[in-house]
């Protein structure tokens, strides 16, 4: 006999259905009855752990983000160099491929943003965090004698992020020259500039 999930693990995949609902909808097209749909359950089933859509959709744009900011953060604290945090930090921010669902949901929270205050502040929340995570890697560098900036290191890093999703976003478009190793080069070649340090790893 299967085992009965759990309240978290039901959530757990209704997050996972509302993710695959918004790549195939869009965050504007997106209904009840097709995150119900991804899920296998009924609508009723998802109201059930989820009473507001909004919610679950926010839940599920958080689990993209974790990937950007959380899970780097805790990579970052596992290596001491600061050459080797910043090119693993760079390399780590991009999407994997056209396809990448992280990189493709957070496209879609891009382009209601405008729209959504709620999203216009989700990204902002993850902007700043990046921009503060890729600073602090700067300054460490710079008070070890590693890097040596041509601007503030606020400025560098929020270059670096603003490259990040703009190569991000090339990649998601399906450039046929810029895929995930172009993107990081030319990324990369902007930090040796901006560190004085051939970032070599």
């Amino acid at each position: 006999m299967a085992q009965r999930k759990s309240r978290t693990d039901r959530r757990l995949d209704l997050i996972e259905a509302a993710r695959r609902a918004i790549i195939r909808h869009g965050i504007d097209g997106v209904q009840l009855s097709h995150v119900a749909e991804e899920a296998g359950l009924t609508s009723g089933a998802v109201l059930y752990h989820y009473p507001d859509l909004s919610e679950l959709l926010v839940e599920a744009h958080h689990a993209a983000m974790e990937r950007f900011y959380e899970q780097r953060l805790r990579r970052l604290g596992q290596v001491m160099d600061p050459v080797e945090r910043l090119v693993m930090t760079i390399r780590s921010g991009l999407p994997t491929g056209p396809l990448d669902p992280d990189v493709r949901l957070l496209n879609e929270l891009g382009g209601a943003a405008g729209r959504n205050r709620m999203y216009g502040v989700l990204l902002t929340s993850l902007y700043d965090r990046q921009v503060s995570m890729y600073q602090s890697i700067l300054d460490t560098g710079t008070a070890l004698g590693v890097f040596t900036l041509t601007s503030d290191s606020l400025t560098v890093a929020r270059n670096l992020v603003a490259l990040e999703d703009a190569y991000g976003y090339r990649i998601t478009a399906r450039h046929p020259i810029i895929g995930p190793e172009e993107a990081a080069e030319l990324i990369l070649s902007f930090a040796r500039t901006a560190t004085g340090n051939d970032l070599v790893h």
